[in-house]
Order: structure tokens, then sequence, then C-alpha cells
């Protein structure tokens, strides 16, 4: 009897030890330490900005910061199939770093003073401008020339609400719940330009479906900064990603990626901003 009493506890430690074996063993998380090894790397992303973050019909992943997003991961040491893209959307980007949920966000993330108090900031990787998109036999030059124009943009747009008060007071404002009910709206001719990130702006110009119908108005109306954000303290990555975009820029991985993105829009990109300046 006591010889079975020692079996069977034994038994028990053996299984208790298999079982925490298992839950601790997994390595398919955002928080591995940084090289690709046999894990993989979560990375945050937008699905639905054609030109920068869109997931396709097949499930698979295109735009520029996709393209930044991939190439960050392979120098951070993970091959094209240990990269996960997660959807984080615009609300939920600092919870999602903050949880763990993704290593780093690739996701036209503005760097302001606000979210830097929250996430910390790599990069930028991109000088953008708020700007209009019209059709390309359109006269509409200057911000001034949307008085009496009607202009579309997401609802509670700062882009809009900007143009609105500032720039042409007059202008008939179209809030909508997507950019591309915008789009839409301006090939059918029910609006005369839309407004928000140039680099939006001519990720959607580039679609098949409008190549060679609308263009950039070449406005500047305000500097946004994208940056590739990380877990508040993780200064290991944030090192890491810096010396990866600095080597994207420099082997010419930026420039081409930003030609097949945002070419067909007729983009005139900013060079590739240098890493810790922030343009005002």
């Amino acid at each position: 009897m006591k010889l079975r009493k020692v079996t069977a506890a034994s038994a028990a430690v053996l299984a208790l030890s298999l079982a925490a074996t298992a839950c601790g063993g997994n390595d398919d998380d955002s928080s591995s330490s940084g090289s690709g090894g046999g894990g993989k790397v979560k990375v945050g992303i937008k699905y639905d900005q054609p030109g920068l973050g869109l997931k396709k019909p097949d499930g698979s992943f295109a735009g520029f910061d996709v393209d930044v997003a991939t190439y960050v991961a392979k120098e951070l040491g993970y091959k094209p199939d240990q990269i996960e893209f997660v959807e984080t959307k615009s609300a939920d980007r600092e919870n999602a770093l903050a949880r763990g949920d993704v290593k780093y966000i690739v996701a036209t993330y503005s760097i302001t003073d606000e979210r830097k108090q929250k996430v910390d900031f790599a990069g930028p990787y991109l000088l953008a401008h708020q700007d209009l998109l019209v059709k390309k036999d359109s006269k509409i030059s200057k911000g001034t020339d949307l008085n009496g124009k009607n202009l579309c943009s997401v609802t509670g747009s700062t882009s809009a609400q900007n143009v609105q008060k500032t720039i042409a007071p007059k202008a008939n404002l179209k809030q909508v719940s997507s950019y591309s009910e915008c789009i839409a709206g301006l090939q059918s001719g029910a609006v005369d330009a839309v407004t928000t990130d140039d680099s939006i702006l001519a990720g959607f110009a580039s679609q098949d479906q409008y190549k060679g119908k609308f263009k950039l108005a070449g406005l500047k109306l305000s500097n946004e900064n994208y940056g590739i954000g990380v877990k508040k303290g993780d200064t290991a990555t944030l090192d890491k990603i810096n010396k990866a975009l600095e080597k994207m820029e420099s082997d010419g991985s930026w420039q081409k990626a930003v030609d097949a993105n945002f070419g067909p829009a007729d983009y005139k990109n900013e060079p590739a901003p240098k890493i810790g300046q922030i343009v005002k």
C-alpha cells in the first residue's frame, strides 16, 4: 500500500509538471525577445486604408505601412511567415501596446505630445500633410477655392474642421462614416473635394478603379509625423526599430515603397525624415 501511495503522488507531480511546461512553452506572442527564432511577432496595422494598410480579399496585406512593418520585422530577425498582422484601430492603439497585444504598431500613427505620454515612438518614418483630393480636371488649387464647394470628410474629422474654420468657412461640409464614401462621392460629382492626410488620399487614389481620375491639390495644411508605436519603456525595441528605419532609407527600400504605393496619385512625398526630427 505504501509503495502505491508514493507512485500515485509521483504521477500527480509529473502531470502538474507537464501541464506547466505546456502552458509556459508557447513563444508565439508579441512579447518575444525581439529576434525571430521559432516564434512570431504581432504587428498592429490598419486593415482598411488602401496604399497604407489594407487586408485584401485573399487574406494578404498591402500598403506602405505594411512594407515598413515587414522591413522592420526582418531587421528584428523575423521572416515573413513569422509576422502576424493584427488590425489595430485608431481608438485602441495605446491599449493594444499597453496590453502587449502587439509588439509595435505601424498605422498612420501621428506622433503627438499627448500620445507620447502613453507610448514611445520610433521614427518618424513619413511626414504627411493634410491635403485635398480633387478630380483630375478640377480648378481647385488652394484652400479658399473650397468656398461654396462641397467638401467631404469623415464624421468628427479634425481635417474637415480645420478647413471649415480657418481656410474656407463657406465650404459646404459633408461628413460621412468612411473615406470610401467620400471617394465615391468625388467620383460621382456629389462632392468637389475630400480632405485628410495626403498619404491616405494618395492611397485611395492609387486603387486600380481610380487611377488617373483624381489628383492631390498639393496643399500642406498640417504636418503629420508618422511614427511606429512601441510599449512605453521598451527602449530595446525602440532602438532596433530606429536602426531598421535608417537602413530602409539608406538602401533605397523606403523610396521604392513610397513609389509603389502612392505613385499613381502623383504623390509628392517629403524626403524620408531623420529619426527623432519632428516637424511642427
